[in-house]
């Protein structure tokens, strides 16, 4: 493979980014590589980041020094597998301030959560006539579940609207709560906007009218610190690949007296006490919802990140990203030919912008030649690319890695795809 040193990251002229960027480059070997002869220019990180090497060397130890089976094992390799699991547990509750370790339960990802409290939750306590509402900048994964539940007991999926710059109408949305509203699913940061959406007044406002709160957190907890005690919400999902951890392993918080009052999502080993022909008896929390061998090492790298995201400063990394993302809208907003979907007034890390006569893939192929990745289609967004009217947006997503001379590279290669276009 071949490898470059890659663009110098800097921090910036008044001081706004206090993290090392260039030694947190050092961690991501990924990023040393060309493509198409040019150094990588990473701006996809809203569909994935990278991996830092101790995230990578995690499970690598992992399988090479301590594979075994968690939970039913009475000898050494099993003992050290579980230590690893359980306080990858006790990691993720003090990361987002959880009260208790029960609170925790071990997904697939931010999707899987969903489908397990829509599927658990939803079928115990969503009634014909019940009311579930959603947002206009949800996520299809925030949407689909939904959907499926209300056909499936006749109840009615409703959504609160948003105005041009991609915030959520807060009196719209009160207005739309009522005594039928048994739960409102609602986006923490819009992934095809970057809106940071107000939890508090969102959440306040449903318990004050009686219905429970999930939280789509996969856009959110590698920009900010998350407090689910102080947000009171009651549910919060997100998913380790999109917080440098690895693919296929996700986090479920859940309120105790909630998880306690939920059935199981799925049933097999692990998720009972005990199992007879007549009667199986349920585990306690949270191994209830984690039926079967579980992605340990997808748990131990997701503790690596977790850790990795701490020793850097989740503080450093919001006030890195949020200047980069206030320099990246500066340079598009001084090309006439840009225009930017989400110009929200709290906002983080998300460049969605459409560039006049080209399409978005025709803009991301050719900055792909210039080694720079982006996303470009409906972000699984679609409501929201209708509610702009166009078919899909170009997406830069930031992350702790990215530098200012990246989004300059970023600009260079837009004015070339507008020369080829002209």
């Amino acid at each position: 493979m071949k490898t470059a040193r890659g663009i110098d990251a800097r921090e910036s002229p008044d001081g706004g980014s206090s993290c090392d960027v260039q030694r947190i480059r050092e961690d991501f070997p990924i990023l040393k590589q060309l493509i198409h002869g040019k150094p990588l220019v990473y701006l996809d990180n809203a569909a994935t980041t990278q991996k830092p090497r101790q995230v990578i060397e995690s499970i690598v130890s992992f399988y090479s020094e301590e594979c075994s089976n968690v939970h039913r094992g009475v000898h050494l390799l099993s003992e050290r597998a579980t230590r690893g699991f359980e306080a990858t547990r006790s990691s993720v509750r003090r990361f987002i301030h959880a009260r208790d370790d029960r609170e925790i339960v071990f997904v697939r990802g931010a999707t899987e959560a969903i489908n397990l409290v829509a599927c658990s939750y939803g079928r115990a306590h969503v009634r014909a006539g019940d009311e579930v509402l959603v947002t206009a900048m949800e996520h299809h994964s925030n949407i689909v579940p939904w959907q499926m539940l209300c056909a499936e007991k006749g109840a009615k999926l409703r959504v609160a609207p948003m105005n041009s710059k991609g915030e959520l109408l807060l009196e719209e949305y009160e207005r739309l709560l009522g005594p039928r509203t048994c739960l409102v699913a609602v986006t923490h940061v819009s992934n095809a906007l970057g809106t940071v959406n107000p939890l508090h007044e969102i959440v306040e406002m449903a318990h004050r009218n009686g219905a429970v709160v999930l939280v789509d957190g996969a856009q959110a907890v590698q920009h900010m610190r998350v407090d689910v005690q102080a947000l009171d919400c009651d549910f919060y999902v997100f998913s380790g690949h999109k917080i440098y951890g690895p693919t296929g392993i996700g986090v479920l918080y859940g309120r105790e007296r909630l998880l306690e009052s939920m059935p199981p999502y799925q049933g097999g080993g692990d998720m009972i006490a005990s199992v007879t022909f007549e009667k199986t008896v349920y585990n306690k929390l949270p191994y209830k919802f984690e039926a079967g061998t579980p992605d340990i090492a997808g748990v131990i790298g997701l503790g690596a990140a977790i850790d990795y995201l701490q020793s850097v400063g989740i503080e450093k990394i919001t006030s890195h990203e949020q200047d980069l993302l206030h320099y990246g809208t500066s340079i598009l907003e001084g090309m006439p030919e840009i225009r930017i979907l989400g110009t929200a007034a709290a906002k983080t890390s998300v460049l969605s912008f459409t560039v006049q006569g080209i399409h978005p893939h025709d803009v991301g192929t050719i900055l792909d030649q210039e080694g720079i990745a982006i996303r470009t289609g409906h972000h699984c967004a679609q409501p929201v690319m209708d509610f702009f009217g166009v078919p899909a947006t170009a997406r830069a997503s930031l992350a702790l890695y990215n530098t200012r001379d990246e989004l300059d590279a970023l600009a260079a290669a837009l004015r070339k795809v507008i020369e080829v276009f002209s």
